[in-house]
Order: C-alpha cells, then structure tokens, then sequence
C-alpha cells in the first residue's frame, strides 16, 4: 500500500471516528429525541394555533403596498342603510346604482350582496341590470351547516361566483378556495370570476389542471393538509393562503350615497374592478383577519373588502410578478425544525453560566424570528413556533444532561465517579440476581465468569502536585485516563474514584491471571514518563484486586472497599505492585480503625506513660540523662508497643497533642530530677521531634511556655530529629530549629547515616549532637565496614563541633570500641532497657558507673 493510500485509510478511519463521537454526543442525541417530539406534537396539530399566532404578527410587520389601482368598492355604509330606511336595499335603488356606475364604463361589477329574495320595489329593473355581461353576482354554497344562499334570478351561471372566505379553526381569514368541483358541475369563486372577467378583455387564457390552477403564465398551486404551519387543513377544491395586500381596504372606497348623488368622478370607476358589498356592522358580514386581531376600534373586516384583497392578489401575481406564499416540503421542514433544536443543544453544551446562556438564548431566538420574518417577506412560510420551542426545550434538555452528567461524572477527566462507578456495579451484581463474594489470591480457577475490581492508586502524586502545581497535575491525570483507556476492553468501566485514585469493573473473569495481567498493564503505563512542564515525570501506582463470585450478603459498595483495602496493603508492601484481597485485609482495617478510635479516646483521657532509657557518658560510665519513650497502657489490651500506635498518630496528626503531652511530661519529670538528684553538669532528657510538629505555627511558644511552666532550664531538653526530617525542606528546618535553639535547647540529628543528608547542608544545622543509628552499632567488628562507617561519623561530628550518641549498645566489645573511636555518649540495652520513673529513680539513687 503506498503512503497515499495510507494516508486516505487514516483519513476514512478519523472520519469514521469523528462520526461516531458526534452521533453519541450528548447535543446531538438530545436534539433528535426533541425534534422527533416536537415533530409527532406537530403532526397531531399542537403547535397549529402558536404558528398561526407567529403568521399573523409577522404578517403585520410587512410594509403596507396600499391601495391597488385596479380596484373601486362600493360600500353600503350604516348612513347609507339609514338613509334608505331599510334593509336590505331595495331593488330599485340596488338597480339604479347599476345603472350610473355602468355609464362610467366600468371593466366588471361585482354584487357582493346576497339577493335571492326579490326587495320590491324595481325588481324587474334590477333584473334588467344583472343582465349585463360585466356583472358578476355572489352566491353561497350548501355546506353541513348552511343552506347556501343562491344567485340572484336572471344571472346566468357563468358570471355567478360562490363566496370564497374560509375561516380557520380560530375564525380568522387566511385562505382563499378558488375553485372547486362538484360531482355535477365546475365552480368558481366570487373574486376568481371578477378576475377572470377583467382578465378575458386582454385574452389572458384560463387552464385547470389535476395539480393546480394557470392563468396566462402564472401558476396557482393549491395548499395541501399540512402546508405552512397548518397540520390536517380542510384542503378540498384549490385553496391558496391570502396575500393580503394591505391592513386597510386593499382598494379606494366610496359609499352609496356618493354614487347615487353623483358624487364620484368617471376615472374613478373607468376600466376598474367594482365590488359593491356592505361595510355597516348591523349586515353582520364581518372577518376576523390577521390585521385585526389585536385592533380594538375595527374588531374585524367586512367582506366585500376581504374579497378586494382576494382579487387584488390574483391581479398583482398575473400582472405585477408578486409571488404566492411558498413552503418547504415536509423533510425540509423537519430539518429545519431539527438544525434549531441542535443549535439549542450545542449552546447549552458551550455555555455553562445560567445568565449567558439565557441571554444568548434569547438573541438566538429573536434571530430565528428575524429569519422567518425576512423569508415571510419573500412570500414564504417557514415554522417558527416549533423550531423556536425546539430550541428551548433542547437548550433545557442539554442543561438537565449536564447536571446529572456532572452529578455522576468527574469533571476533570470526564470518567464516571464514585457513585456512579458504585451504581453499576449493583447493576451488574443485581443482573446476575445475587451479589459476589470475595476470592482469596489463591483460590482455585473460576468456573463460572465472576467479575473484577482493581482498585488503582498513584504513588506520590501529591508530591507531583506540590512541584508542578494542580494545573500540570490535572493535565497528568487526563493523559493518565487516556492511557489507562487503553489498556481495557469494550465491556470494562473506567472511573475516578477519588483524587488521584481510579477503578475498573471487569464484568467476565475466568481466572486470577487475567485479572492480575490488566493490572501489570496498567502500572506499566502509568510507570511511563509524563511529560509537566518541559520535564520528564515518573510515578507508579499501587492496585487492589477484588475478585467476586454469588453471594446475597456483599454488595457494590464492600467490593470497592476491599478493593481499597487491597490496595493500601499494597502500598503499604513497598508500592508500584498489586493485591488481590484476602479476607485477614479487612481484619486489619477493623483492628487499625478500632486502633485509631481507641488512641484519640487515650489521648483524652491520658493513658500513656513514659518510660525512660539511660544515657551514660562513655569516658566516666557515669549516667548523663535519659531518653523519653511514651508507652500506652491500653485499658483492655495492656502496654501497646509504640511500633503499632506511633505510625497511627503520624498518619492522623495525633501525634501533635502526644507530643505536647510528651514534652510536657518529661520537663516536668527531668525539673524533679534535678532538684532530687543535682549533678555537674545536670541531667538531661531527650523527646523524639515528629516531622508533623514541623507544621505548627506555634510550636516554639508552646515549647517555650512548657519550659516556663515546669522552670526547667532549656539547656536540659534535647529534642532528636530524624536525619530524613531534617533533609525534607531544608531552608524551613534550618529555621525553624534557630527559633528552637534561641530558647537555650539542645538538638540533635537522630539515626544518621540512614538518609541521604548532604554534606553542605549538615553544618549549616544549629545542633548539638549526632546520634549513629543502633544499625551500625550492632554489627560493629573488628576491620567491619560498619565500624569504619561509626568512625567516619564520630570524625565528621567531632569536625563540626558536635558530640556523639551512640544507641543501640549491647555488649562490652561494642563498648569499648566505641569509647576507643572518642564516642561521648551510648545508650543500649547493655546499660539498661528503658525503665518506668520509679526505677529510673532508683538508678538515679545508686548512681551506677559502667
């Protein structure tokens, strides 16, 4: 395969890619399900009444095209009708306003007046005058609930039109039926007839088709069921929606009266359209139209007016060019309808405050009003009600989205959390219809599929966080879950559980090796380096492993807390390895939790005792102090050995009020001392300093007001700290221990030689005294390494002006080599185990020399 068509297989892979995020993303999902909705709500008319509303004002913000030329109507007003005394108008008077207007050579006369009842006097005058081949007469049709109304006597049918004014299901005029068929005969509306007359001087040609109406070149085509905003229209016979043409007449008007006194000029009617027809509101031929809906003075319109803007349309599409409304076909509407509810989605995904996105929202809306509004110029209906709805329910369904999403979801890395984590599991126990139990590390082969968690823990990554700062941290985490994505198949459940924390459900395992291979996988992409800051970064991490098999009684929540368990354990076996969960884990927990609970109830209630072990000085084997050591004497369980308490306290910080008490304790006891047993130099006491009292902001004062309290002199306490404290932050501890040695107290640098100090820093340190770990001292022999490594110390301490204490002593050989290497001080089990205060009293009495 050549590199170009390598090149186009990745481009056809990333697409394919592409495509799918985009048809599962959130936005995309959620606008379908609404504009699906919304089309079914649509289809069964619900939006109908909405659309006609948005119609109607959008028709109102056309500009008026005024009056058109073409058109004259004859209005019998309410002063008309008084002046006759009567109603309907006589025959007489209706033939005589036939007669003046036909002297003005009118092109056709429209009588839009009922007159299938004779109105004596002058009715065979009127007769007379209907003859006329330019007048065309009105009738109405027979419907389910009218009779109809028939055409005047002596009116041949060819000049007689049906009443063309349909009302919509909120009885406003909007359509026009121009043309229908009955099983007997073709009809033809009242305003088709007047056009078609004024047209026949011209010769323009009339055609009828199966699909719609033709005049000359210009093409009628009917409205369907469904066309616009209108769901499941009454669409028998040719119907067209009406292009009114103004809010007002639509033609120039003139009254009765003004015609029968000869109160209007011959140009006026000359070669015109005439629509005689009542506009008095007592005649009750009145229509609600779009113009008026909201108009309180002229509630609705009379018909012989509607009829001109019936006419009027036709004339201005056949000679002036004006279209007919127009309308996007149902798929094309549903797009639309689909791309705006989208359009809602994608806003709410981007725009997470509630004010922007309101604000936005609303901008959008009113400019999806201002496009429909600028197509309705252009003679097109496009739904806006439903598009509009679409986008706000879709914008709201994004936003219900993301709030369960983010109630579920881990913001960061997008993965699910803890809870959400912690419900699927219990699906998946509940769809096996019991829960699981777990399996010890070395349990025989499943022979049934049981389930996986691996619970996954980063090693120092609030180290990593404290160098580089959250933000590179975050950034690490994300790159994690890609690679951690990786290594899982399709069925497995990724999840960030805690900070740095993370689980996997594998929901079909058939044996450990499976199980602990996932685990070696993802260890090894965590173990590869990160790149935070221009700079290479390595960390591990640590995993528990709970393996399940049926059980009612171990639900979702105990398997994610073993799997924790397991993976302390881990950590706790020297990190960067995994666990499988073994039920004595939990039992540990138990024991450590109740541990815990029973040391902060110790603390209150002080149940500790210190216990002292000699300090002699080497040269005179006289005793020169003594070391601190707290014991706990547990009410139910005796003396614990600070080996199980002490890790506890360090890790809770109740290792800060026991080493107040400590201090506090052994000041007291050491003033005692003194006085008791007064020695040159005097006695001192030293307390082992924990790295977490490093933390305190008022460690000094405190330290400073026991020394008040107990009037000991600072010379006489010596606090001891641990050579891998001491190197933790250096500049802060150098600092720190120059306030301390302000208050007159000695300090010394505990198990040296086990960390990694630093020659430069270590004389920059204000202590007193070395102390070499009993490590070394115990395998010190003749020519041993160990022995030199002693020896090395002493030196360095003697050169930095330091003395030396050395722990650990246990026998006469060790003894004496120390005391040949210049060593100052020992302490060790050879000299004495550390003792209660009644027998260190009793030491202190018999002042012992070794």
């Amino acid at each position: 395969m050549t590199d170009f068509q390598f090149s186009i297989a990745g481009m056809a892979n990333n697409g394919r890619r592409l495509l799918a995020m985009t048809l599962k993303h959130p936005t995309f999902v959620t606008s379908i399900l609404v504009a699906g909705l919304l089309l079914g709500i649509r289809h069964m008319g619900g939006f109908q009444p909405l659309e006609l509303m948005a119609f109607d004002h959008m028709l109102r913000l056309r500009p008026d095209a005024g009056s058109d030329p073409r058109l004259l109507i004859v209005a019998i007003t309410e002063a008309d009708i008084r002046m006759q005394n009567r109603w309907p108008i006589s025959d007489q008077v209706m033939a005589e306003l036939l007669a003046k207007l036909q002297r003005f050579q009118p092109s056709v006369i429209g009588l839009d007046v009922y007159r299938d009842v004779p109105q004596p006097p002058g009715s065979a005058a009127l007769v007379r005058q209907l003859q006329a081949n330019n007048v065309i007469a009105v009738r109405l049709l027979t419907d389910g609930e009218n009779d109809g109304v028939a055409a005047p006597a002596g009116v041949p049918p060819a000049r007689v039109g049906f009443s063309d004014i349909l009302l919509d299901p909120d009885a406003v005029v909007r359509r026009n039926l121009l043309y229908a068929k009955s099983e007997t005969e073709a009809l033809s509306s009242f305003s088709l007839r007047l056009s078609l007359a004024y047209l026949a001087k011209q010769k323009i040609p009339f055609q009828v088709t199966p699909d719609y109406l033709k005049i000359g070149d210009t093409v009628f085509h009917p409205l369907n069921a469904d066309s616009g905003g209108y769901e499941g229209l009454d669409d028998r016979g040719y119907q067209v929606l009406l292009n009114y043409r103004s809010a007002s007449n639509g033609a120039e008007l003139v009254t009765l009266t003004q015609v029968l006194t000869g109160k209007i000029a011959p140009e006026q009617v000359r070669g015109k359209i005439i629509l005689i027809g009542t506009t008095a509101p007592s005649a009750k031929d009145l229509f609600l139209t779009p113009f008026n809906l909201s108009s309180e003075k002229s509630p609705k319109t009379p018909g012989v007016m509607v009829h001109a803007q019936m006419v009027s349309q036709i004339l201005s599409q056949v000679f002036d060019e004006r279209p007919s409304f127009w309308f996007w076909s149902k798929p094309g509407e549903a797009a639309w309808i689909w791309a705006w509810t989208l359009i809602g989605g994608v806003l709410a995904w981007q725009l997470r405050h509630p004010l922007s996105l309101s604000f936005t929202l609303v901008v959008v809306v009113g400019g999806l009003y201002g496009i429909c509004l600028v197509i309705l110029l252009k003679a097109g209906w496009v739904p806006f009600a439903p598009a509009a709805i679409g986008l706000i329910v879709a914008g709201a369904g994004v936003i219900v989205y993301r709030l369960l999403y983010d109630t579920f979801h881990d913001a960061l890395t997008g993965l699910p959390n803890r809870a959400l984590f912690t419900k699927r599991l219990q699906g998946v126990l509940h769809a096996r219809e019991s829960s699981a139990i777990p399996l010890e590390k070395d349990a025989e082969p499943l022979g049934v599929p049981a389930i996986a968690v691996l619970f996954l823990g980063l090693d120092g990554f609030k180290a990593i966080n404290d160098s580089f700062g959250h933000r590179l941290g975050d950034q690490m985490l994300v790159t994690m879950t890609q690679r951690l994505k990786a290594c899982l198949c399709s069925g497995d459940q990724l999840a960030r559980v805690g900070g740095d924390e993370f689980a996997v459900l594998r929901r079909e395992v058939w044996n450990t090796d499976e199980v602990t291979q996932l685990a070696d996988q993802l260890q090894q992409q965590i173990t590869q380096p990160f790149k935070l800051g221009g700079q290479e970064v390595f960390t591990s991490a640590s995993v528990g492993i709970v393996l399940g098999r049926a059980n009612s009684d171990y639900e979702a929540e105990d398997i994610l807390r073993d799997a924790h368990t397991a993976m302390n354990q881990a950590k706790a076996a020297g990190k960067a390895r995994h666990e499988v969960f073994a039920t004595g884990m939990r039992v540990q927990v138990i024991n450590r939790l109740q541990l815990e609970t029973d040391l902060r109830r110790a603390i209150d209630r002080q149940e500790f005792q210190l216990h002292y072990q000699p300090i002699v000085h080497l040269k005179t084997g006289k005793l020169a102090g003594f070391e601190a050591l707290v014991r706990w004497q547990h009410p139910q369980r005796g003396l614990v050995p600070p080996v199980e308490f002490i890790p506890i306290a360090e890790e809770t910080d109740l290792i800060l009020p026991l080493s107040q008490w400590i201090i506090k304790a052994a000041c007291h006891q050491l003033k005692g001392w003194q006085q008791q047993f007064p020695k040159e130099p005097p006695l001192i006491v030293s307390v082992n300093f924990s790295g977490r009292q490093f933390s305190q902001s008022d460690l000094v004062e405190q330290i400073e007001q026991t020394l008040q309290e107990s009037n000991l002199d600072g010379r006489g306490l010596k606090l001891e700290i641990t050579e891998t404290t001491a190197m933790t932050d250096v500049e802060s501890t150098i600092a720190l221990l120059q306030r301390l040695k302000s208050l007159n107290l000695q300090l010394s640098i505990d198990d040296f030689g086990t960390g990694y100090s630093s020659l430069s820093y270590l004389h920059r340190f204000p202590t007193n005294t070395i102390k070499v770990d009993r490590s070394f001292v115990s395998r010190m022999g003749d020519g041993s390494e160990d022995a030199q490594i002693v020896q090395t110390i002493i030196v360095l301490g003697h050169n930095l002006g330091m003395d030396i204490v050395a722990e650990g002593v246990e026998t006469a050989e060790q003894l004496a080599a120390l005391r040949s290497l210049g060593c100052e001080y020992g302490q060790g089990y050879f000299f004495s185990k550390p003792l209660t205060v009644e027998a260190a009293e009793k030491l202190l009495k018999a002042d012992p020399e070794w």
